[in-house]
């Protein structure tokens, strides 16, 4: 050991004092960086009518993965819902279901591919700044103009339908 002089002691209360700044900055600098989390809505629209559709569940994803994040959905009585993202989440894709969450319904956004249940991911910057309707390739023609819509910033729009009966999985 070092014999320690005695001026060179740091005083108790410089101490106290330097630890009640670093604690402070900590503080601080934890809610500068700190980013809030994104709240978008999602509203559920039948591909044919336009009208609100009544999910039994939203399954809500994140960034390109597979893992399904319920615990950020709250679904409303009217049928719509909040997600409540984490700030770093950048892409969001949504499926509703049907019969008690047992039937995923079409993304209409998907209706025209080969393998109907692909997911399409959008930007949550997107949805955020001014609102994002997903395409509605289920119906054609005059059912076009019945299911345009006006997005509002926060707003996620999704078409969907029901599986066609040689879309049903085997029983």
């Amino acid at each position: 050991m070092f014999p320690l002089k005695a001026g060179s002691l740091v005083p108790r209360q410089f101490a106290v004092r330097a630890f009640q700044a670093a604690v402070l900055a900590a503080t601080f600098s934890g809610t500068l960086y700190a980013q809030p989390a994104k709240s978008i809505t999602v509203l559920v629209l039948d591909g044919k009518t336009g009208q609100p559709v009544m999910p039994s569940n939203l399954l809500v994803r994140v960034d390109h993965l597979d893992a399904v994040h319920n615990e950020w959905l709250q679904l409303n009585d009217d049928g719509t819902g909040k997600v409540t993202l984490p700030a770093a989440a950048s892409f969001l894709a949504i499926q509703a279901t049907y019969e008690s969450s047992t039937e995923i319904y079409v993304n209409c956004d998907a209706a025209m591919e080969k393998n109907i249940s692909t997911l399409h991911w959008y930007s949550t910057a997107d949805i955020l700044t001014s609102g994002v309707a997903m395409p509605n390739e289920c119906y054609k023609g005059k059912f076009a103009e019945a299911t345009h819509v006006d997005t509002k910033p926060g707003q996620f729009i999704i078409f969907v339908r029901k599986n066609n009966w040689h879309e049903m999985p085997p029983e």
